[in-house]
């Protein structure tokens, strides 16, 4: 197959169009929606590894549809009514069979290259220090898939030369890929269907957890399935009689078994934590995980400042350091606090680009009163807390007016909570100095323990309405 034939073959065929697909419909998904992909840390352009990820994820819309597409390229000869003719020509089976195969691969490679080359470019200019080459296996397999699933997809409609055919494995697919689909709900990404047979789908969670990545057993037996559906589509591309189409299933079927084989049976196998991404990089007492090292230069000098005012609040009860929560949890569960330490979590909107004096701010709130609902783009817990946690930081940094963590009207629900917050601050500084730091001091233990039902009232001394 040299380059002049390959080249009439991507004009005067569909052979470009399922790289088209991948590219530009995903591009256009990833541009054009606002969607939870441009969000936190995990942000598909925020870290090399989430890159890797969501682009991934997106092969649950495009896979089925590039194996429909591929079957659609299959039945070129039989609607030309050519597939007899072409039997009698002396060119072997395989050798015309490899022109729309490579035609395909090549595209589909290329398409998906320059999709995370995209991403790739925006997280290299993005703030992210941490670089490793962890996420590539991720995205090989994904390109290995969509090729893969292309070719078999016109060896089906090879063998089974039916109008019907591009539809019925695209919504065979579909269906397929949402039973064995990952939910991220859990701590670590799960299926309804057992582990091992989900994995056979080359769909990821949406990832939520920086420091999880796919363990290299999940590479290994994705790998050898996918090569196994390669090899069969090939071969039932290239398949000129019925016992050679009969024998075309096995590469398919040994990749399968031998995937089952290797695949983990477990979630906490399947996802597993970044090891290098997750070691600690401290600046005195405050530290934050390899993947965030770029916000340890403007986190330390307000970490420290936030310790010091802490200290001043608390006495000897005050947290000693400022470290990243890198705690996996289920969604919705609550954080897991610790008097001693003050959790920065990267996801919270609140902290996510607050700077300078702000971001002192917010560490004194956290160490005062920290929300054990988490604040994050998937979640909307903590958000009762805001009013109290600003109470607190204002009588901390010793202001002469009740200032707000955020903006009064940023959530719409909360009008009445704030002029609630702005009268128990009046309340609060009416009191001696020796009974507010009291009343700090049992709001801040309510709020380790996650028992403050009615956080105002208790920092005011009312009875809980």
């Amino acid at each position: 197959m040299n380059g002049r034939v390959l080249g009439i073959e991507l004009k005067r065929s569909i052979a470009p169009w399922p790289g088209l697909v991948v590219l530009g419909g995903s591009l256009a998904v990833l541009f054009l929606i606002d969607g939870i992909w441009w969000q936190g840390d995990t942000g598909w352009t925020a870290q090399w590894t989430s890159m890797a990820l969501w682009t991934r994820y997106l092969l649950g819309f495009w896979w089925p549809l590039v194996v429909g597409l591929g079957a659609v390229y299959g039945l070129r000869d039989s609607r030309s009514r050519m597939a007899e003719l072409l039997t009698t020509t002396p060119l072997p089976a395989w050798r015309r069979a490899a022109l729309p195969a490579g035609a395909t691969a090549l595209v589909l490679a290329s398409g998906f290259g320059l999709l995370v080359l995209v991403g790739g470019v925006q997280v290299a200019l993005g703030a992210t220090t941490y670089t490793s080459l962890g996420w590539l296996p991720i995205s090989l397999v994904a390109a290995l898939a969509l090729v893969a699933g292309a070719v078999f997809g016109m060896g089906v409609a090879r063998a089974l030369p039916s109008v019907l055919t591009p539809p019925t494995l695209t919504v065979l697919l579909l269906l397929l890929i949402s039973l064995l689909r990952q939910n991220n709900e859990g701590a670590l990404p799960s299926s309804i269907a057992p582990n091992r047979l989900a994995l056979l789908s080359p769909v990821t969670a949406d990832p939520r957890e920086t420091l999880l990545t796919l363990s290299g057993s999940v590479h290994l037996g994705q790998t050898l399935w996918l090569l196994g559906l390669l090899a069969t589509g090939f071969a039932l591309l290239s398949a000129a009689t019925r016992r050679a189409r009969l024998l075309a299933v096995t590469p398919v079927l040994a990749g399968a078994a031998l995937a089952l084989l290797i695949l983990p049976a477990d979630p906490r196998d399947t996802y597993v934590v970044d090891k290098a991404a997750a070691a600690l990089v401290c600046d005195g007492p405050v530290c934050v995980t390899q993947t965030n090292r770029s916000h340890l230069p403007e986190l330390a000098p307000s970490g420290k400042d936030a310790l010091r005012v802490l200290h001043d609040a608390l006495g000897d009860q005050a947290p000693n350091s400022v470290r990243e929560d890198t705690e996996l949890r289920a969604l919705g569960d609550d954080r897991q606090l610790s008097g001693d330490v003050v959790l920065v979590d990267f996801d919270d909107p609140l902290i996510a680009h607050a700077t300078g004096a702000e971001l002192t701010r917010l560490l004194v709130a956290q160490g005062l009163a920290p929300n054990c609902a988490p604040r994050t783009p998937w979640e909307g817990g903590g958000q009762v807390d805001i009013p109290v946690q600003s109470i607190a930081a204002s009588w901390a940094l010793s202001d002469h007016q009740f200032e707000p963590l955020q903006s009064p009207d940023a959530y719409a629900y909360s009008q009445r909570t704030w002029a609630d917050a702005d009268a128990a601050w009046q309340r609060l500084m009416a009191m001696p100095p020796a009974e507010q730091r009291s009343r700090i001091a049992e709001v801040h233990a309510a709020a380790l323990s996650c028992t403050g039902d009615d956080a105002l009232s208790a920092l005011t001394g009312e009875t809980s309405r």
